[in-house]
Protein backbone atom coordinates (compact mmCIF):
# COMPACT_ATOMS: atom_id res chain seq x y z
CA UNK A 1 0.00 0.00 0.00
CA UNK A 2 1.34 3.42 -0.95
CA UNK A 3 0.60 6.33 1.36
CA UNK A 4 0.47 9.79 -0.19
CA UNK A 5 0.34 12.87 2.00
CA UNK A 6 0.30 16.51 0.96
CA UNK A 7 2.74 17.50 3.66
CA UNK A 8 5.51 15.59 1.90
CA UNK A 9 6.26 13.26 4.87
CA UNK A 10 8.80 10.57 3.98
CA UNK A 11 7.78 7.12 5.25
CA UNK A 12 10.45 4.45 5.94
CA UNK A 13 9.98 2.74 2.57
CA UNK A 14 10.25 6.08 0.78
CA UNK A 15 13.37 6.94 2.77
CA UNK A 16 14.96 3.63 1.80
CA UNK A 17 14.10 4.04 -1.89
CA UNK A 18 15.36 7.63 -1.92
CA UNK A 19 18.63 6.58 -0.28
CA UNK A 20 19.01 3.80 -2.82
CA UNK A 21 18.51 6.23 -5.71
CA UNK A 22 21.06 8.65 -4.22
CA UNK A 23 23.63 5.84 -3.93
CA UNK A 24 22.94 4.77 -7.48
CA UNK A 25 23.32 8.32 -8.80
CA UNK A 26 26.40 9.19 -6.75
CA UNK A 27 28.48 6.37 -8.22
CA UNK A 28 29.30 5.12 -11.67
CA UNK A 29 27.73 1.85 -12.79
CA UNK A 30 30.92 -0.10 -12.13
CA UNK A 31 31.48 1.37 -8.66
CA UNK A 32 27.83 0.89 -7.72
CA UNK A 33 27.96 -2.76 -8.85
CA UNK A 34 31.14 -3.40 -6.89
CA UNK A 35 29.67 -1.83 -3.76
CA UNK A 36 26.50 -3.90 -4.13
CA UNK A 37 28.47 -7.13 -4.43
CA UNK A 38 30.58 -6.12 -1.44
CA UNK A 39 27.49 -5.61 0.74
CA UNK A 40 25.90 -8.84 -0.48
CA UNK A 41 29.14 -10.71 0.16
CA UNK A 42 29.28 -9.29 3.67
CA UNK A 43 25.73 -10.42 4.41
CA UNK A 44 26.45 -13.90 3.04
CA UNK A 45 29.61 -14.12 5.17
CA UNK A 46 27.66 -13.16 8.29
CA UNK A 47 25.01 -15.74 7.44
CA UNK A 48 27.56 -18.52 6.88
CA UNK A 49 29.44 -17.61 10.04
CA UNK A 50 26.27 -17.85 12.12
CA UNK A 51 25.20 -21.00 10.30
CA UNK A 52 28.51 -22.60 11.23
CA UNK A 53 27.79 -22.04 14.90
CA UNK A 54 24.18 -23.23 14.81
CA UNK A 55 24.77 -27.02 14.42
CA UNK A 56 26.65 -27.14 17.72
CA UNK A 57 23.88 -25.26 19.44
CA UNK A 58 21.26 -27.38 17.70
CA UNK A 59 22.96 -30.66 18.72
CA UNK A 60 22.96 -29.50 22.32
CA UNK A 61 19.32 -28.56 22.00
CA UNK A 62 18.29 -31.85 20.38
CA UNK A 63 20.33 -33.87 22.87
CA UNK A 64 18.69 -32.20 25.79
CA UNK A 65 15.22 -32.56 24.29
CA UNK A 66 15.77 -36.26 23.37
CA UNK A 67 17.06 -37.18 26.79
CA UNK A 68 14.01 -35.50 28.15
CA UNK A 69 13.30 -34.08 31.50
CA UNK A 70 14.14 -37.34 33.21
CA UNK A 71 17.78 -37.36 32.01
CA UNK A 72 18.20 -33.80 33.10
CA UNK A 73 16.79 -34.62 36.48
CA UNK A 74 18.88 -37.77 36.76
CA UNK A 75 22.07 -35.77 36.33
CA UNK A 76 21.10 -33.67 39.26
CA UNK A 77 22.23 -34.96 42.57
CA UNK A 78 19.69 -34.57 45.36
CA UNK A 79 21.45 -35.46 48.55
CA UNK A 80 18.89 -34.03 50.83
CA UNK A 81 15.12 -34.07 51.00
CA UNK A 82 15.11 -30.31 51.28
CA UNK A 83 16.08 -30.02 47.61
CA UNK A 84 13.37 -32.31 46.23
CA UNK A 85 10.90 -29.52 46.03
CA UNK A 86 13.39 -27.46 44.02
CA UNK A 87 13.94 -30.35 41.59
CA UNK A 88 10.21 -30.82 41.08
CA UNK A 89 9.87 -27.13 40.40
CA UNK A 90 12.75 -27.22 37.87
CA UNK A 91 11.23 -30.28 36.21
CA UNK A 92 7.95 -28.46 35.75
CA UNK A 93 9.74 -25.42 34.30
CA UNK A 94 11.79 -27.48 31.81
CA UNK A 95 8.69 -29.32 30.66
CA UNK A 96 7.05 -26.04 29.80
CA UNK A 97 10.23 -24.94 28.02
CA UNK A 98 10.21 -28.08 25.88
CA UNK A 99 6.58 -27.42 24.98
CA UNK A 100 7.51 -23.92 23.75
CA UNK A 101 10.44 -25.35 21.76
CA UNK A 102 8.18 -27.86 20.05
CA UNK A 103 5.73 -25.09 19.22
CA UNK A 104 8.59 -23.03 17.81
CA UNK A 105 9.70 -25.92 15.57
CA UNK A 106 6.14 -26.39 14.36
CA UNK A 107 5.90 -22.66 13.71
CA UNK A 108 9.14 -22.67 11.73
CA UNK A 109 7.86 -25.46 9.48
CA UNK A 110 4.85 -23.33 8.64
CA UNK A 111 6.80 -20.06 8.20
CA UNK A 112 8.12 -18.96 4.82
CA UNK A 113 9.29 -15.94 2.86
CA UNK A 114 10.90 -13.11 4.82
CA UNK A 115 10.91 -15.04 8.10
CA UNK A 116 13.03 -17.87 6.70
CA UNK A 117 15.32 -15.47 4.89
CA UNK A 118 15.79 -13.45 8.03
CA UNK A 119 16.39 -16.60 10.04
CA UNK A 120 19.06 -17.79 7.62
CA UNK A 121 21.12 -14.68 8.25
CA UNK A 122 20.59 -14.59 11.99
CA UNK A 123 21.24 -18.26 12.67
CA UNK A 124 17.77 -18.96 14.08
CA UNK A 125 15.64 -21.95 13.09
CA UNK A 126 12.52 -19.86 12.62
CA UNK A 127 9.40 -19.07 14.55
CA UNK A 128 8.70 -16.38 17.03
CA UNK A 129 10.55 -17.95 19.90
CA UNK A 130 13.57 -19.11 17.91
CA UNK A 131 14.41 -15.82 16.14
CA UNK A 132 17.21 -14.50 18.26
CA UNK A 133 18.99 -11.78 16.32
CA UNK A 134 22.62 -11.10 17.03
CA UNK A 135 22.15 -7.49 17.96
CA UNK A 136 25.79 -6.46 17.74
CA UNK A 137 26.18 -7.75 14.18
CA UNK A 138 22.97 -6.10 13.03
CA UNK A 139 23.90 -2.83 14.72
CA UNK A 140 27.34 -2.89 13.10
CA UNK A 141 25.80 -3.56 9.68
CA UNK A 142 23.34 -0.69 10.11
CA UNK A 143 26.08 1.70 11.22
CA UNK A 144 28.26 0.65 8.27
CA UNK A 145 25.41 1.22 5.82
CA UNK A 146 24.71 4.67 7.28
CA UNK A 147 28.40 5.65 7.07
CA UNK A 148 28.60 4.52 3.45
CA UNK A 149 25.43 6.44 2.63
CA UNK A 150 26.72 9.60 4.31
CA UNK A 151 30.04 9.28 2.46
CA UNK A 152 28.26 8.99 -0.86
CA UNK A 153 26.17 12.06 -0.17
CA UNK A 154 29.11 14.25 0.82
CA UNK A 155 30.25 16.62 -1.98
CA UNK A 156 33.73 16.21 -3.42
CA UNK A 157 35.73 17.24 -6.49
CA UNK A 158 34.51 14.16 -8.33
CA UNK A 159 31.03 13.84 -6.85
CA UNK A 160 28.99 16.89 -6.02
CA UNK A 161 25.40 17.62 -5.17
CA UNK A 162 24.88 18.39 -8.83
CA UNK A 163 25.18 14.73 -9.83
CA UNK A 164 21.46 14.57 -10.32
CA UNK A 165 18.42 16.77 -10.44
CA UNK A 166 14.87 15.96 -9.46
CA UNK A 167 11.57 17.43 -10.46
CA UNK A 168 8.86 16.96 -7.87
CA UNK A 169 5.44 17.18 -9.42
CA UNK A 170 2.00 15.61 -9.29
CA UNK A 171 1.60 13.20 -6.40
CA UNK A 172 5.18 13.45 -5.21
CA UNK A 173 6.83 11.41 -8.00
CA UNK A 174 10.54 12.01 -8.50
CA UNK A 175 11.88 12.20 -12.02
CA UNK A 176 15.66 11.86 -11.90
CA UNK A 177 18.02 13.11 -14.62
CA UNK A 178 21.21 11.05 -14.53
CA UNK A 179 24.59 12.60 -15.28
CA UNK A 180 28.10 11.21 -15.08
CA UNK A 181 29.88 11.79 -11.77
CA UNK A 182 33.31 11.71 -13.40
CA UNK A 183 34.71 14.52 -15.55
CA UNK A 184 35.91 13.49 -19.02
CA UNK A 185 39.39 14.96 -19.54
CA UNK A 186 39.70 13.94 -23.19
CA UNK A 187 41.34 16.73 -25.20
CA UNK A 188 41.29 17.08 -28.07
CA UNK A 189 38.31 14.86 -28.85
CA UNK A 190 40.00 13.48 -31.98
CA UNK A 191 43.43 11.98 -31.36
CA UNK A 192 46.23 13.75 -33.28
CA UNK A 193 47.87 11.96 -36.20
CA UNK A 194 51.61 11.51 -36.46
CA UNK A 195 53.21 12.89 -39.63
CA UNK A 196 56.72 12.70 -41.05
CA UNK A 197 57.66 16.02 -39.46
CA UNK A 198 55.33 16.34 -36.49
CA UNK A 199 51.62 16.06 -35.71
CA UNK A 200 48.31 16.89 -37.36
CA UNK A 201 45.29 18.11 -35.38
CA UNK A 202 41.63 18.41 -36.33
CA UNK A 203 40.26 21.92 -35.75
CA UNK A 204 36.79 23.46 -35.83
CA UNK A 205 35.58 27.04 -36.31
CA UNK A 206 32.16 28.52 -35.47
CA UNK A 207 30.46 31.56 -37.01
CA UNK A 208 28.61 34.59 -35.65
CA UNK A 209 26.45 35.91 -38.49
CA UNK A 210 24.72 38.57 -36.38
CA UNK A 211 21.43 39.56 -38.06
CA UNK A 212 22.22 37.37 -41.09
CA UNK A 213 21.79 34.27 -38.94
CA UNK A 214 18.03 34.20 -39.61
CA UNK A 215 17.25 31.56 -42.21
CA UNK A 216 16.01 32.87 -45.55
CA UNK A 217 14.27 29.60 -46.39
CA UNK A 218 12.91 28.22 -43.10
CA UNK A 219 10.42 29.94 -40.82
CA UNK A 220 11.46 30.58 -37.21
CA UNK A 221 14.91 29.14 -37.84
CA UNK A 222 18.37 30.60 -37.22
CA UNK A 223 21.60 29.16 -38.58
CA UNK A 224 25.33 29.15 -37.95
CA UNK A 225 28.29 27.73 -39.85
CA UNK A 226 30.63 25.09 -38.50
CA UNK A 227 33.86 24.85 -40.50
CA UNK A 228 36.45 22.11 -39.98
CA UNK A 229 40.07 21.75 -41.01
CA UNK A 230 43.55 20.55 -40.06
CA UNK A 231 46.49 22.17 -38.30
CA UNK A 232 49.96 20.70 -38.87
CA UNK A 233 52.91 21.52 -36.64
CA UNK A 234 56.46 20.21 -36.74
CA UNK A 235 58.29 18.64 -33.83
CA UNK A 236 60.26 21.86 -33.16
CA UNK A 237 57.02 23.87 -32.93
CA UNK A 238 58.32 26.58 -35.25
CA UNK A 239 56.50 25.66 -38.47
CA UNK A 240 52.71 25.52 -38.76
CA UNK A 241 50.28 25.12 -41.65
CA UNK A 242 46.47 25.16 -41.75
CA UNK A 243 44.11 23.59 -44.30
CA UNK A 244 40.37 24.24 -44.03
CA UNK A 245 37.51 22.29 -45.59
CA UNK A 246 35.91 23.84 -48.66
CA UNK A 247 32.39 24.06 -47.24
CA UNK A 248 31.09 24.44 -43.67
CA UNK A 249 28.28 22.47 -42.07
CA UNK A 250 25.05 24.35 -41.35
CA UNK A 251 23.77 24.30 -37.77
CA UNK A 252 20.12 25.18 -37.11
CA UNK A 253 18.09 26.20 -34.08
CA UNK A 254 14.64 27.63 -33.41
CA UNK A 255 15.65 29.41 -30.21
CA UNK A 256 15.85 33.19 -30.41
CA UNK A 257 15.46 36.44 -28.50
CA UNK A 258 14.00 39.52 -30.12
CA UNK A 259 14.10 37.86 -33.52
CA UNK A 260 17.79 36.95 -33.28
CA UNK A 261 19.62 33.76 -32.41
CA UNK A 262 22.47 31.34 -33.20
CA UNK A 263 25.05 34.14 -32.99
CA UNK A 264 27.72 31.74 -31.77
CA UNK A 265 30.74 33.54 -30.37
CA UNK A 266 33.08 30.80 -29.10
CA UNK A 267 33.90 27.10 -29.38
CA UNK A 268 35.30 24.96 -26.55
CA UNK A 269 35.90 21.33 -25.62
CA UNK A 270 34.58 20.62 -22.13
CA UNK A 271 33.98 17.27 -20.43
CA UNK A 272 34.80 15.46 -23.67
CA UNK A 273 32.09 17.37 -25.54
CA UNK A 274 32.02 20.35 -27.88
CA UNK A 275 30.12 23.48 -26.80
CA UNK A 276 29.32 26.93 -28.15
CA UNK A 277 27.49 29.91 -26.66
CA UNK A 278 24.89 32.12 -28.33
CA UNK A 279 25.56 35.73 -27.33
CA UNK A 280 21.93 36.74 -28.01
CA UNK A 281 19.96 34.15 -26.03
CA UNK A 282 22.58 33.07 -23.50
CA UNK A 283 22.08 29.43 -24.53
CA UNK A 284 25.06 27.08 -24.41
CA UNK A 285 24.71 24.49 -27.15
CA UNK A 286 26.35 21.10 -27.37
CA UNK A 287 27.42 20.37 -30.93
CA UNK A 288 26.89 16.74 -31.95
CA UNK A 289 27.76 15.99 -35.57
CA UNK A 290 25.84 18.72 -37.42
CA UNK A 291 23.23 19.29 -34.71
CA UNK A 292 23.07 21.80 -31.86
CA UNK A 293 21.49 20.62 -28.61
CA UNK A 294 20.56 23.28 -26.01
CA UNK A 295 22.30 22.49 -22.72
CA UNK A 296 21.82 25.42 -20.32
CA UNK A 297 20.72 29.07 -20.41
CA UNK A 298 22.88 31.79 -18.85
CA UNK A 299 21.11 34.84 -17.47
CA UNK A 300 22.75 38.25 -17.66
CA UNK A 301 24.77 39.81 -14.85
CA UNK A 302 24.34 38.18 -11.46
CA UNK A 303 21.91 35.63 -12.88
CA UNK A 304 18.78 37.42 -11.67
CA UNK A 305 17.90 38.95 -15.03
CA UNK A 306 15.43 37.98 -17.73
CA UNK A 307 17.89 38.87 -20.48
CA UNK A 308 20.32 36.24 -21.72
CA UNK A 309 24.03 36.63 -20.98
CA UNK A 310 26.12 37.96 -23.86
CA UNK A 311 28.85 35.33 -23.65
CA UNK A 312 31.95 36.15 -25.70
CA UNK A 313 34.69 33.82 -24.45
CA UNK A 314 34.85 30.36 -22.89
CA UNK A 315 37.71 28.67 -21.03
CA UNK A 316 38.21 25.50 -18.99
CA UNK A 317 39.91 25.65 -15.61
CA UNK A 318 39.96 22.98 -12.88
CA UNK A 319 37.28 20.96 -14.69
CA UNK A 320 34.95 23.98 -14.70
CA UNK A 321 33.73 25.98 -17.68
CA UNK A 322 34.22 29.75 -17.44
CA UNK A 323 32.03 31.90 -19.68
CA UNK A 324 32.86 35.59 -19.87
CA UNK A 325 31.35 38.65 -21.52
CA UNK A 326 32.79 41.76 -23.13
CA UNK A 327 34.52 42.79 -19.92
CA UNK A 328 33.51 46.45 -20.19
CA UNK A 329 30.61 48.38 -18.77
CA UNK A 330 27.39 48.14 -20.78
CA UNK A 331 26.84 51.57 -22.26
CA UNK A 332 24.66 53.30 -24.79
CA UNK A 333 25.96 53.87 -28.33
CA UNK A 334 27.23 57.24 -27.13
CA UNK A 335 29.08 55.79 -24.12
CA UNK A 336 26.64 56.45 -21.25
CA UNK A 337 26.84 53.84 -18.46
CA UNK A 338 23.89 51.45 -18.18
CA UNK A 339 25.10 48.53 -16.02
CA UNK A 340 28.07 46.27 -15.23
CA UNK A 341 26.49 43.02 -16.41
CA UNK A 342 29.15 42.26 -19.08
CA UNK A 343 31.76 42.22 -16.29
CA UNK A 344 30.29 39.09 -14.69
CA UNK A 345 31.64 35.58 -15.35
CA UNK A 346 29.65 32.34 -15.27
CA UNK A 347 31.27 29.20 -13.86
CA UNK A 348 29.57 26.00 -15.01
CA UNK A 349 30.16 22.46 -13.74
CA UNK A 350 30.11 19.54 -16.16
CA UNK A 351 26.73 18.61 -14.66
CA UNK A 352 25.27 22.01 -15.61
CA UNK A 353 25.31 23.80 -12.24
CA UNK A 354 25.90 27.55 -12.79
CA UNK A 355 27.48 30.07 -10.43
CA UNK A 356 27.87 33.80 -11.07
CA UNK A 357 30.95 35.84 -10.14
CA UNK A 358 31.68 39.53 -10.48
CA UNK A 359 34.94 40.11 -12.33
CA UNK A 360 34.76 43.90 -12.19
CA UNK A 361 38.04 44.12 -10.26
CA UNK A 362 39.77 41.61 -12.54
CA UNK A 363 38.75 43.33 -15.76
CA UNK A 364 39.61 46.75 -14.37
CA UNK A 365 43.02 45.49 -13.20
CA UNK A 366 43.90 44.38 -16.74
CA UNK A 367 42.58 47.61 -18.21
CA UNK A 368 44.50 49.71 -15.71
CA UNK A 369 47.76 47.81 -16.33
CA UNK A 370 47.39 48.33 -20.09
CA UNK A 371 46.60 52.03 -19.68
CA UNK A 372 42.90 52.06 -20.56
CA UNK A 373 41.22 52.99 -17.28
CA UNK A 374 37.68 54.41 -17.26
CA UNK A 375 36.35 56.32 -19.15
CA UNK A 376 38.62 54.32 -21.46
CA UNK A 377 37.65 50.71 -22.11
CA UNK A 378 38.84 47.29 -23.21
CA UNK A 379 36.68 44.69 -25.00
CA UNK A 380 37.39 40.97 -24.60
CA UNK A 381 36.20 38.24 -26.96
CA UNK A 382 38.80 35.59 -26.15
CA UNK A 383 40.32 34.12 -23.00
CA UNK A 384 42.11 30.88 -22.07
CA UNK A 385 43.39 29.41 -18.81
CA UNK A 386 46.79 27.64 -18.96
CA UNK A 387 47.35 24.72 -16.60
CA UNK A 388 51.02 24.77 -17.61
CA UNK A 389 51.65 28.41 -16.69
CA UNK A 390 48.86 28.64 -14.08
CA UNK A 391 47.84 31.93 -15.65
CA UNK A 392 45.00 33.51 -17.56
CA UNK A 393 45.70 34.67 -21.12
CA UNK A 394 43.63 37.27 -22.98
CA UNK A 395 43.81 38.79 -26.45
CA UNK A 396 41.60 41.91 -26.21
CA UNK A 397 39.75 42.71 -29.41
CA UNK A 398 39.52 46.46 -28.95
CA UNK A 399 40.70 49.11 -26.51
CA UNK A 400 40.77 52.88 -26.21
CA UNK A 401 41.72 55.58 -23.73
CA UNK A 402 38.65 57.53 -24.83
CA UNK A 403 35.05 56.77 -23.95
CA UNK A 404 33.15 54.25 -26.05
CA UNK A 405 31.26 55.22 -29.20
CA UNK A 406 29.88 52.68 -31.63
CA UNK A 407 31.13 54.55 -34.70
CA UNK A 408 34.74 54.81 -33.53
CA UNK A 409 34.93 51.36 -31.94
CA UNK A 410 35.50 49.58 -35.27
CA UNK A 411 38.91 51.27 -35.59
CA UNK A 412 40.25 50.50 -32.09
CA UNK A 413 41.65 46.97 -32.44
CA UNK A 414 44.63 45.82 -30.34
CA UNK A 415 47.63 43.53 -30.73
CA UNK A 416 48.04 42.87 -26.99
CA UNK A 417 48.57 39.54 -25.24
CA UNK A 418 47.75 39.83 -21.53
CA UNK A 419 48.66 37.13 -18.99
CA UNK A 420 47.59 37.17 -15.33
CA UNK A 421 47.94 35.02 -12.25
CA UNK A 422 44.78 33.45 -10.88
CA UNK A 423 44.28 36.35 -8.44
CA UNK A 424 45.16 39.02 -11.06
CA UNK A 425 47.92 40.48 -8.90
CA UNK A 426 50.64 39.81 -11.47
CA UNK A 427 49.73 41.07 -14.95
CA UNK A 428 52.08 40.96 -17.94
CA UNK A 429 51.55 42.46 -21.39
CA UNK A 430 53.21 41.57 -24.71
CA UNK A 431 52.60 42.88 -28.21
CA UNK A 432 51.88 40.42 -31.03
CA UNK A 433 52.84 41.37 -34.58
CA UNK A 434 51.95 44.62 -36.30
CA UNK A 435 48.83 46.48 -35.18
CA UNK A 436 45.96 46.70 -37.67
CA UNK A 437 43.36 49.02 -36.15
CA UNK A 438 40.38 47.40 -37.89
CA UNK A 439 41.42 43.77 -37.29
CA UNK A 440 40.95 42.47 -33.74
CA UNK A 441 41.20 39.08 -32.04
CA UNK A 442 37.99 37.06 -31.66
CA UNK A 443 39.25 33.65 -30.43
CA UNK A 444 42.41 31.66 -29.72
CA UNK A 445 43.66 28.34 -28.34
CA UNK A 446 47.02 26.91 -27.35
CA UNK A 447 48.24 24.23 -29.75
CA UNK A 448 48.29 20.90 -27.85
CA UNK A 449 51.68 19.40 -27.21
CA UNK A 450 53.52 22.74 -27.20
CA UNK A 451 53.46 23.31 -23.43
CA UNK A 452 51.12 26.27 -24.06
CA UNK A 453 53.74 28.24 -25.99
CA UNK A 454 52.16 28.28 -29.47
CA UNK A 455 48.84 30.02 -30.14
CA UNK A 456 46.43 29.75 -33.08
CA UNK A 457 44.03 32.70 -33.22
CA UNK A 458 41.23 34.23 -35.26
CA UNK A 459 40.94 37.90 -36.19
CA UNK A 460 37.88 39.64 -37.62
CA UNK A 461 37.31 42.88 -39.49
CA UNK A 462 34.10 44.90 -39.40
CA UNK A 463 34.57 48.10 -41.35
CA UNK A 464 31.66 49.99 -42.90
CA UNK A 465 29.66 46.82 -43.43
CA UNK A 466 32.54 44.79 -44.86
CA UNK A 467 33.40 41.64 -42.91
CA UNK A 468 36.37 39.26 -43.10
CA UNK A 469 38.02 36.62 -40.91
CA UNK A 470 41.72 35.71 -40.69
CA UNK A 471 43.74 33.07 -38.88
CA UNK A 472 47.23 33.54 -37.48
CA UNK A 473 49.75 31.53 -35.44
CA UNK A 474 52.39 32.89 -33.04
CA UNK A 475 54.20 32.00 -29.83
CA UNK A 476 53.66 33.71 -26.50
CA UNK A 477 56.94 35.61 -26.85
CA UNK A 478 55.46 37.51 -29.78
CA UNK A 479 57.11 35.69 -32.70
CA UNK A 480 54.75 35.21 -35.65
CA UNK A 481 54.72 31.72 -37.19
CA UNK A 482 51.81 32.22 -39.61
CA UNK A 483 50.84 35.80 -40.59
CA UNK A 484 47.23 36.97 -40.85
CA UNK A 485 45.61 34.83 -43.55
CA UNK A 486 42.13 35.62 -44.83
CA UNK A 487 39.84 32.64 -45.37
CA UNK A 488 36.22 33.92 -45.15
CA UNK A 489 34.03 36.93 -45.88
CA UNK A 490 31.85 36.16 -42.88
CA UNK A 491 32.65 36.41 -39.18
CA UNK A 492 34.06 33.33 -37.44
CA UNK A 493 34.42 33.92 -33.70
CA UNK A 494 35.43 30.55 -32.27
CA UNK A 495 38.24 28.08 -32.89
CA UNK A 496 38.97 24.80 -31.09
CA UNK A 497 40.87 21.54 -31.40
CA UNK A 498 38.16 18.92 -31.88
Amino acid sequence: MVLVVKSGTMYPLQVFLTGYRWCRQALSITAFTNLTWLLVGGLVWVGLKNAGRNPHRQRKLSKSSDSGVVNSVEKLQVPQDSTKKRCKKRKSTMSKSNEWKSLAVEGSSRSSGPTKLFASFTGAKGGVGALRVRQRIVAAAVVMFILILVFLLLPSSKRTSGNFSTNNSGMGKNYVVMTSAVYNKTYPITAPQRTLVGEQYRIGLISDLDTDSKSATKKNTWVGYYLKGYLNINSLHDQVSIQLDKEPSVLQSQLSRGGRGMELSELVTFNGKLYSVDDRTGVIYEIVDNTVIPWIILSDGDGRNTKGFKGEWMAVRDEMLFVGGLGKEWTTTSGELVNLNPQWVKVVSHQGAVRHFSWVKNYNAMRREAGYSYPGYMIHESGVWSDVHQRWFFLPRRASKEHYTEADDEHRATNLLISCTADFTDIRINKIGVLNKIRGFSSFKFVPGTRDTVVVALKTEEDQGKIATFYTVFNIDGKTLVPDTKFADIKYEGIEFI
